[in-house]
Order: C-alpha cells, then structure tokens, then sequence
C-alpha cells in the first residue's frame, strides 16, 4: 500500500508540475491564415495533394527544361533557400516547397512521416507540376530525401547535391536541443503545447557554428512555423517513428553528386562525408570550414556559387 501510495503522489506532484508549466508557457497553434501574411510572397503558390494544401515556389529562369529542385531539412521550411535563390534565380528554375509536416504545408491526414511517404509525395508534387526530370538537392532531411528519391527514381534525376544529408548512422554529436526533445518519451508530449522561443533560440544556436547569424527574425520564422497547426504534433510523430535508413543503397547512386558539409556540424559529423564521397562513385565531396549543418543559411552565397559551377 505505501508504494501505491508514494507512487499516486508522485502522479499527483508530476501533473501539478505539468499543470504549472502549462499555465505559464503555453503556446497556441497558429493557423495558416494567421501566418500567410509573413511567410508568402508574390511567388508563393499552393495546390491541393494527398489532403494537404500544398506551399511552393517555382522561381528564376522558366524556360530551363531540367529545373534545381531543393528540399529543406527537419523543422525548416522553404524559406531556408532565400538567399541561395537571390543569386540562383538568374541561371536557374528553382522550385522549394514545405514538406508535408512543416512549414505553411502542415500536417498530412496521417500524421505518419517516412522517407518512402517523402518519396511518394515528392514524385506525385514533381509530376503535379510537371516536371519529369530535374536535378535535386537538400539540406539534412531534405537531403536524405534527395538521395533517397534518387535510388528510387534514377531516370528522373540529372545531378543530386547533397548538403549536410541524413543517411549513415551519427555517433558522438550534441545533436540540437528541440530535436532532443522531439525524440524523448514523455517529454516530447510537452512540446505539443509548450514551446518557448528560448527552445527555438538554443536549437539554432547548436545548428549554426556562427552564432551571429541567429537573429531576432531567424528565430521568429522557426518558432512561428513550428507551431503552425498540426506541425508539433507532425514532429513528434516523425521521431516516434523514425526507421533506421537502408544506407546501403547510397552505393547505387550513378548521377553526378556533389557533397557540401560545414566542417563544424554538431548534429550529422564531418566524417559522414567522407562515407557519401566514398560510396557515391565519381562524387565531388566540399568541406567548408567553420560552417556547422545548414551551409545553405550560414554562406549561401558559397553554396550557390558552388552549385552553379558543378
């Protein structure tokens, strides 16, 4: 009976902390209607898939018959090829858009998230648009898909670019604050109500090497798109159901690839690649120093340059 007892009590202490922490930091979702306003401009389009409503951009220049399609990472959006687009859209078709789950998109029907549902999304959003072949590029989980969508459909991939991408297993990295949350039992329920922007803060601050670059803005931009209506819920879910990645089948990989990494990341290491360089044959691998894992926020210009010029 007193473990019953002293086991209630701890219930009970645990709700009120709960209950407190609540009252106090409580964070309401923001609807789409709410955030169009900011977070659209005279390029930003929409269409209805798989349920959803659907936020793009198809940017630079129209007549460019494979166009650069280019996919954010976790927690991201669109916006995180801005300035890469300023110096890209006058070479370029550029076409981003917000994945199922983040961003204006939100979430799916489903709230089920992998990367064979990105990669079935990804081709039924390409052939939408009408874009058969195109050469593909992403930034952490937006390259995981990339590559991902290349092994599954290499006829429609001309050159893959891969900036700090998912893929091979990470030991040994502090990884950021809120993705450690997302993916921790229990607490991560937390985040569906609570989400502080000092949260927002110190995760940028663990993916940018430079912390100057996590400005007033910057950090408005992911604390008003993660808690978008449906996006907390949409993140949990993905680290809940995270699968291990058939790494293997990177070695498939024909098409030209080009490998960007910031030499300072703390969430996917240096040394992974060196693996992609390695098993992708004929590969052109990029270190950028004193850049951490979103080279496309931290020096986009550089980023840009080096695509044009692969």
């Amino acid at each position: 009976m007193k473990v019953v007892r002293f086991l209630r009590n701890i219930i009970g202490v645990l709700l009120v902390v709960f209950l407190l922490l609540l009252g106090v930091f409580f964070q309401p979702d923001k609807s789409l209607e709410e955030l169009t306003p900011t977070y659209t401009n005279h390029q930003s389009r929409f269409i209805s898939l798989y349920g959803m409503n659907v936020h793009y951009r198809d940017e630079g220049v129209k007549n460019d018959s494979i166009p650069l399609v280019l996919i954010h990472g976790t927690s991201s959006s669109l916006h995180t090829f801005e300035k890469m687009i300023d110096s890209l859209r006058n070479h370029r078709r550029v076409i981003t858009l917000d994945l199922p789950g983040f961003g204006l998109t939100g979430p799916n029907e489903e709230n089920y998230y992998s990367y064979n549902y990105y990669t079935q999304f990804l081709g039924a959003f390409l052939k939408f648009i009408d874009v058969s072949v195109c050469d593909i590029g992403g930034n952490s989980l937006g390259g995981g898909i990339a590559w991902y969508y290349t092994v599954a459909h290499p006829t429609k991939v001309r050159k893959l670019i891969l900036i700090d991408p998912t893929g091979y297993p990470t030991v040994n990295t502090k990884g950021a604050l809120g993705f450690k949350l997302a993916a921790t039992p229990v607490l991560n329920n937390l985040i569906q109500y609570i989400t502080p922007r000092s949260i927002i803060k110190q995760s940028l601050e663990d993916v940018f090497y430079n912390k100057e670059l996590v400005t007033e803005k910057l950090i408005d931009r992911f604390h008003d798109l993660a808690i978008r209506k449906g996006n907390r819920k949409a993140l949990i879910s993905l680290f809940n159901h995270r699968k291990k990645l058939d790494y293997q089948k990177i070695a498939t990989i024909t098409c030209p690839t080009l490998i960007i990494w910031g030499d300072k990341d703390q969430l996917i290491p240096v040394s992974n690649a060196y693996l992609f360089e390695k098993n992708i044959k004929g590969s052109k691998l990029i270190i950028l120093q004193d850049i951490g894992h979103c080279p496309n926020e931290e020096v986009p210009y550089i980023v840009s340059e080096l695509i044009l010029n692969f």
